[in-house]
């Protein structure tokens, strides 16, 4: 593996990014057409709602079984059929608006989805060597921004404009990053030849599963407290402002900043080390979410310009955390072990997603979103002592 050159040219990174594009395409222009269509077949708010939330159970039930899965049947054919279970779907919805037929197909998507994340960020481990590590995963965290940045707006537009035929053949290009999943699979096995079935040995006693599991619940639970504030204000932003461009603007610049700071904070860890990121990214995260709060707690207007940078701080802070949680988990476990890692985080990732949706709804609902946003703010600077943790953390991986 060179140390040198465009970490995009590093072998496999290629066929990854695809990979990676054409999936999270086909899943973000139907995260919100999905609901649409089920109301378009006469599903009621409720049942709407549900959609997502079966698309999430799913992945999250799979993600777990995702290592298992490579260990047995190999990378190759663990991504091919997880990318058709996540392309396919989007078609067969198209032929029934039925809110049966379109959880049932979410669900299907939900396993498609969780076999692509865990095997996305876990093919970043195995692809990079330490030294850049940061930097990898902040160009794979480039690739799952962008589909995410341009078709999670575009897909209702998309939908009601020109046609729900139109997402539903977006929502197929999953099966367009097969051939570039089989040749991530031929680099893998040339990198990576331990972690293929078969050619590993035996458990080392020495380093019980159990063991990395404890080791990577400290940065899992610090993910799961900034997606569940980033979470939030995906879902409630439309809701908690009235003004549409304002609240267009504001979750793009959240989207942005994310995605720029998952891309750039990489290298800095590369260099500097991910730790000491990890205490100010989760002081910003608190004060994001309280200046939120505060800018939305007027029931008459939206303090606009203050809106906008609060969206902008968490932003950062959603983006950066998300990439030195991923760089720590990975450290914090022998190589053996970076499947499991991958699954862990990605479980903290979408968990938090979900308590963001729910949590917050729920306290909104029985307050106010001020205080709602208040309250998840708080959870994240609650995180501060595994921030401030060095300990237990070893670069397990740096032997490659």
């Amino acid at each position: 593996m060179s140390e040198r050159g465009p970490i995009w040219r590093q072998p496999g990174m290629g066929p990854l990014m695809v990979m990676t594009c054409a999936g999270f395409s086909g899943y973000a222009v139907l995260l919100t057409v999905a609901p649409l269509w089920a109301v378009e077949g006469g599903a009621t708010t409720a049942g709407s709602g549900l959609v997502n939330g079966m698309l999430l159970l799913f992945t999250v039930l799979t993600q777990l079984l995702v290592p298992r899965a490579l260990r047995t049947f190999g990378w190759g054919s663990v991504l091919a059929v997880g990318l058709a279970l996540l392309g396919v779907p989007g078609v067969l919805m198209s032929l029934d608006d039925g809110l049966g037929v379109v959880l049932a197909l979410s669900a299907v998507r939900g396993v498609g989805f969780g076999v692509l994340t865990v095997t996305g960020s876990a093919a970043v481990a195995a692809l990079v060597g330490a030294r850049r590590r940061g930097e990898a995963i902040g160009a794979y965290g480039l690739a799952v921004a962008a589909p995410n940045l341009v078709l999670l707006p575009a897909g209702p537009w998309l939908a009601e404009s020109v046609g729900y035929w139109v997402a539903f053949t977006v929502s197929a290009l999953p099966l367009v990053g097969i051939p570039a999943a089989l040749r991530l699979a031929s680099a893998l096995r040339f990198s990576a030849p331990d972690l293929h079935p078969g050619a590993t040995a035996g458990a080392d006693p020495r380093d019980p599963q159990s063991a990395a599991y404890r080791h990577l619940l400290p940065p899992m639970l610090l993910l799961l407290a900034v997606t569940l504030a980033g979470g939030a204000l995906i879902t409630f932003t439309p809701q908690m402002v009235e003004s549409t461009p304002v609240a267009v603007i504001g979750l793009l610049l959240m989207g942005l900043s994310a995605a720029l700071s998952r891309w750039r904070i990489g290298a800095l860890a590369d260099r500097h080390g991910a730790h000491r990121f990890l205490v100010p990214l989760v002081v910003l995260t608190g004060a994001g979410m309280a200046l939120v709060a505060w800018s939305v707690a007027s029931s008459d207007d939206v303090r606009v310009v203050s809106f906008l940078l609060a969206m902008l701080l968490v932003g950062l802070c959603y983006g950066g955390l998300q990439n030195l949680t991923l760089v720590i988990s990975f450290a914090a476990v022998s190589r053996r072990h970076h499947n499991l890692a991958s699954a862990v985080w990605n479980v903290g990732f979408d968990a938090g997603t979900a308590l963001g949706s729910v949590a917050v709804g729920v306290i909104a609902g029985l307050t106010s979103f001020s205080t709602a946003l208040l309250a998840a703010g708080a959870v994240a600077v609650a995180t501060l002592p595994l921030a401030v943790r060095r300990s237990g953390v070893r670069e397990a991986s740096s032997s490659r």
